[in-house]
This record gives C-alpha cells, structure tokens and sequence, in this order.
C-alpha cells in the first residue's frame, strides 16, 4: 500500500493533465513553446507516474488492466478478471 499522499498526489495530478489537456493540444499546434512552458509542470502527462487504482503501488503496473502486477495475479488467481485464467501445458 503506497503513502496517502502520494496517492493523493496522483489524483490531483491528474485532475490537472485534464485540465490542461485541451489547451496544451492548441498551444503545441500552434507551436507557441513560451506559453507551454508558463503552465504548471504537472499538467504534462509525461511526468504522471501511472499508479495502481487498488493499492497505488507505482511500480509493476500493467497498463491493459490498470492494476500492478501483485493485484493481477492476486485476482487472475480468485477468477475476478473476464478472460484470464491461468495457464498450463
């Protein structure tokens, strides 16, 4: 289990990447880099950490599921993930 705050941190973080996005997509377009550089750091989502929505564990984290890999096995092995099932030959 990750620290609150820094589950906490990746909320707001991405609340801001949404904020931003749309106008961070026209100042790019129109190639206005000294703008782009006056908004917040965070709101770039290269920078957002991806995090798992159960625990928040950062690392070993499996996009396609949105979880890390702890919590893939853990509920692949329970049967609670549609299509995965383990497998053997």
């Amino acid at each position: 289990m990750a620290k609150k705050s820094k589950i906490a941190k990746y909320e707001k973080q991405q609340k801001l990447v949404a904020k931003y996005a749309d106008l961070r997509r026209e100042l790019k377009a129109k190639g206005d880099y000294e703008a782009l550089a006056k908004l917040p750091k965070d709101s770039n989502p290269i920078r957002m950490r991806r995090r798992d929505h159960i625990d928040g564990r950062p690392r070993g984290y499996m996009r396609k599921f949105d979880m890390s890999r702890l919590n893939f096995r853990k509920y692949a092995h329970l049967g609670q993930i549609p299509g995965v099932h383990k497998a053997s030959w």
